[in-house]
Formats: C-alpha cells, structure tokens, sequence
C-alpha cells in the first residue's frame, strides 16, 4: 500500500476524508498529539490510540539532539523505539531551532545553532532535516522551513517565505522517492494575503504529498488567525490534505476545520493535563479550585475516559493538589479523549451534511459554562 488521501464529503468549507498509508489510515479532520521525544506525556502509547488517535507528532528537532536520530535507527526506528506502530508525523526542527536553539545562524545553507540542552553545536540544512526523518522512520515528513514570530514587518516575512520556498524545494529533492510515505510543504507569508498566494504556487510548482499552513499560532490571535484562514487553505490544492501546525484550543480547532483545515496538532491537551486543566463540553475546568474539593461528578458526564468513568471531581482535586501522578495520567488522557471525541463528532456532522449545527452547538454549550450542573 502507498500513500493516498481520499475526500470523502465536504459540508461548506468543512471536509472530511481518509489519508491512507502502509501503517494504518488517518481519518480527518484529525488531530495529533504530541510525542515530542518519543513520548506523549504521562501515557502510554496504547492508552494514545484508546482515545481514538491515528497519528502522533514526533519532533525532530528534540530528538536529533537527544538520543539521536542514527541511535533512533540502530534500533529500528522511531515506532519501535517508542512502541507506537501506526503513522508517525513529525516536523522539520525549523520552528525549534527559531525559537529554542542558542546562537543560531541563519544562511541561505541552513541553520548553525547550539543546543539549548548542552551548548553542543548543530547545523540543520533541508538535506539534514530529511535525513533526520528518514532515520527516525517518520510516515509523514515536513519540508524544512523558517518560521519568524508575528507581528514581522512585511519585508522580513517575505524574505522568509521565499527562503523557505527555496529550501522547499531543495527538501523535496533530498527526499527522494520514498513509496508509503509522504512529504508535506508548508505555506508561509505570515498574515499577508499576497505572500500566502506566492508561497502556495511555489509549492504547487514544486509538488507536494499534502500541504500545511505554517508560520500561525506564533502570537497572533484568534481573530488574526481566523482571518488568515479564512483565505490560505483555499490557496492550497484541494485534493491533498491540509494541515494547520500547532493549533490549538477547541474553539481554535473548529474555527479552522470550518475553514477547510484536515489535520492539526498541538502539546496543550497533554500540557493542560499535567498542570490541572481539564476540556469538557462546557469549557475548560481548573481541577485545583476548591469548588471541586466536595464535587462527587466525574468532569464530564457525557466522556467514557478513566478519568470520568472511575473518578469524582473530588478525587481528581486530591490528587492534582497532592502533586500525584496519577492527577496528570488522568487528565491528559481526559483532555486527549476530549479532543478525540470533538474530531470524531466533527467528522461524523461532515459527513451528514450538519456541521453549522454542530459548530452552533458546540459554541452554546461552551457559553453556558461548568458552574451549571453537567
């Protein structure tokens, strides 16, 4: 089996299809969390695909530097490594090196930089990014790319974006032919309408296995964001996926899949879990409140995680003020089953042609609040 994406329905600008690859399918929209050094914090990988998972996010810039993408292969690659046999995205390292490495260097060659872990020096090319996820054993390969911080000038954003169309194409030919996996390109041009239209020709000239939309969630806002989108998916072929990197909230996530996004990716529901912040349908409750201290309701009565079947909003208060681990092993797996259950609802609303009933709904109950008994 090679790599193929099939769309399956659209209800306006929302769609809903299948990517399929040697490791298993990917339904979209779809979301991904974030394994960023072979691991998502405080689970197991089957407890991952439990919630409904298809595909998980590794890093590349993380784990060049540690173990080591050619340590990751001697021993078999990253599925094996981390025991998670399904499909494996992980990103290029450029939005890491810009915004965790030391004493970078920008060139039109690469990026020289030192690890922020240790100080040891480091060059990333678009040939090395490649190599890198080629021995990790990604699935799913992101081109190479800068990523500079909004709000940029115009003139900064636009030499990015076309040096980032250059090493795009210099990525797409270190990647070679690779039958069953996928390489994606990534649109840049910051919030500049023009740039965005730019960058996805270049792409489109280059040709890619799907495409994402980079360069948001860096500072913007919600409100810029959705503006943004409400124009550059559409500036990418509609036959291949789209990815939106690193978004983000649910409302953030149903904004974009209304606005045309198949997959996207984020650390907060892992992130949120391990500091007491748990997603429901009404909102997003702080577990630590003393309000929960008595509180014998699970966090949401409609969710079947471990967190909700086997434990009150009491115990789950305990355990998080107590420091537990277990208090972050619920809650992630809570937050991750959460965000699993809202894609599969959106996929389902898709498919049925219902999907601004089911935005409206989601929205209504996120302003009707937790306070109000579930």
């Amino acid at each position: 089996m090679g790599y193929s994406f099939d769309l399956q329905a659209t209800d306006g600008r929302a769609r809903t299809g299948v990517i399929s690859m040697p490791r298993g399918e990917i339904r979209t929209p779809a979301f991904m969390p974030v394994g960023t050094a072979g691991t998502v914090k405080a689970m197991l990988p089957g407890s991952v695909r439990a919630t409904g998972a298809d595909v998980l996010l590794g890093n590349t810039y993380h784990l060049m530097l540690r173990p080591g993408a050619e340590r990751v292969a001697r021993l078999g690659g990253l599925h094996r490594f981390m025991n998670w046999q399904r499909p494996i995205l992980t990103d290029s390292g450029g939005f890491q090196v810009m915004s965790l490495a030391e004493l970078r260097k920008l060139t039109e060659e690469g990026v020289t930089f030192r690890s922020h872990i240790d100080g040891s020096r480091h060059e990333l090319t678009p040939e090395r990014s490649m190599e890198i996820q080629a021995l990790l054993g990604s699935d799913i390969v992101m081109c190479f790319d800068e990523c500079p911080a909004l709000p940029a000038e115009r003139a900064r954003i636009a030499e990015s974006m076309r040096l980032s169309m250059r090493w795009a194409a210099r990525s797409r030919e270190a990647f070679g032919d690779r039958p069953g996996h996928a390489l994606f390109g990534i649109q840049q041009g910051g919030l500049e309408e023009d740039l965005r239209a730019e960058s996805a020709e270049a792409l489109r000239a280059i040709g890619f296995d799907g495409y994402a939309v980079g360069g948001l969630a860096v500072g913007e806002g919600q409100a810029a964001m959705f503006g943004c989108l409400d124009y550059a998916p559409e500036q990418l072929p509609a036959d291949k996926p789209r990815y939106l990197m690193g978004v983000g909230k649910p409302d953030d996530i149903v904004g974009a899949v209304a606005r045309g996004i198949d997959m996207m990716d984020c650390v907060l529901p892992s992130r949120s879990g391990r500091t007491g912040q748990a997603f429901t349908r009404r909102g997003v409750v702080n577990i630590k409140n003393a309000r929960h201290a008595d509180d014998p309701r699970p966090l949401d009565e409609a969710c079947g995680c471990p967190a909700c079947a086997g434990y009150s909003r009491a115990y789950l208060h305990h355990v998080v003020r107590s420091g537990e681990i277990i208090g972050s092993m619920l809650l992630t797996w809570h937050n991750l089953q959460y965000y699993q259950e809202l894609m599969a609802g959106m996929r389902a609303a898709i498919a049925e042609g219902r999907f601004a009933a089911f935005e409206a709904e989601f929205h209504a109950k996120r302003a009707a609040g937790d306070i109000e008994p579930l």
